[in-house]
């Protein structure tokens, strides 16, 4: 005789999702997040970019901003936009995004945010060059780039050798790097007291970084670096994220630390050299995009592309609030160092409260 069941209304409890679906859950949200980052940063990027355009002393519609970029003329608006802000404008997305994904690049690969090119020294020794072309040797364009690339990779060099001597540590390098662009700093004044005025003026306005006066003549060198490094940078990318867990981690999952290092601070110099050059030392860009994209991503992916990004909107909207919403018009350098100096006084703040006493 068949037994018949009692019918039950509980439900079954469902399974506990396993470490393995969590695991491929945080991954699908963490991914989900780094697009969307990347996607509101291109937004805002092109945002600024049709900003800087379309506003200024006589401002344009966006659609007349569009056709001047297509070619087609446009009456009044093809020499403002075509001559004037649209060669400003692209130089301020070019040289953004060389200080943001360099800067980033180096505060990866010595483990510490304040690992910054224009922190240990690298940009001063460009400057030191490039100073040195403009007064002493009248140097502009491709030999400005030139001495200002030479300079930078002369000075990461300095620093690496007298930093690794003995296996030196990344606080070694920092404070090797702050004591070499202490001596660039006073040897780049000493080139400026004596050169006339016309170049002393010239040098000043170079050395605070400024967009003034950019031409599609002066692109041409940033452009190509940026086609050839930026491929590089992103190829490098799955090791760079493996060394933020060390270096010993890194190698024992089949990165290759030193060849890493070497080939990604070599494009790093000269991406940021160049950069340099076209624009002068825009401050304190290298040194927040990093960091600013870490937060945006989250941990566990890639911010390489975002902090490219970040400098690019960060340099593009310096320089509208110089242009337009200041009582004077000041070069872009000004406002990233008046933003710059206040957070690095904040990083060091909290660096200090850290750590143990």
């Amino acid at each position: 005789m068949t037994t018949l069941m009692p019918f039950s209304s509980t439900p079954a409890p469902l399974a506990e999702p396993s470490t393995a679906d969590r695991v491929r859950a945080r991954r699908r949200h963490r991914q989900r997040r780094w697009v969307l980052v990347v996607l509101l940063l291109v937004a805002v990027v092109i945002a600024l970019f049709m900003v800087n355009l379309c506003v200024g002393e006589r401002s344009y519609s966006p659609a007349e901003a569009i056709r001047v970029i297509l070619g087609q003329k446009v009456p009044g608006a093809g020499f403002t936009i075509g001559r004037l802000r649209l060669p400003r404008a692209s130089t301020a997305v070019l040289a953004g995004a060389a200080f943001g994904v360099v800067g980033a690049c180096f505060q990866i690969l010595l483990r510490n945010t304040l690992a910054s090119p224009d922190i240990i020294g690298i940009t001063a020794g460009a400057n030191t060059a490039a100073v040195a072309g403009i007064i002493l040797l009248g140097a502009s364009g491709l030999a400005l780039t030139a001495m200002a690339v030479s300079g930078g990779l002369l000075t990461a060099l300095l620093i690496a050798v007298l930093a690794w001597r003995r296996g030196g540590a990344t606080s070694r390098l920092i404070l090797i790097g702050i004591a070499a662009s202490s001596m660039f700093d006073a040897a780049t004044m000493w080139i400026m007291i004596g050169g006339n005025q016309y170049d002393i003026q010239a040098a000043s306005r170079w050395l605070t970084g400024s967009l003034n006066g950019a031409r599609f003549a002066d692109l041409g060198p940033l452009l190509v670096v940026m086609a050839l490094g930026m491929p590089v940078i992103a190829t490098a990318g799955r090791a760079l994220d493996a060394m933020r867990l060390g270096e010993d981690t890194a190698a024992g999952l089949g990165v290759r630390v030193q060849a890493t290092r070497i080939v990604v601070m070599l494009v790093g110099v000269l991406m940021l050299a160049t950069a340099t050059a076209t624009t002068g030392p825009i401050a304190f860009v290298s040194l927040l995009c990093g960091p600013i994209a870490a937060n945006l991503v989250g941990p566990g992916r890639s911010y390489l592309l975002p902090a490219a990004l970040v400098g690019s909107a960060m340099v593009l909207g310096s320089d509208f609030i110089a242009a337009h919403l200041l009582a004077h018009t000041y070069p872009v350098g000004v406002v990233t160092g008046i933003v710059g100096g206040a957070y690095l006084i904040v990083l060091i703040t909290r660096l200090t409260r850290s750590q143990p006493a």
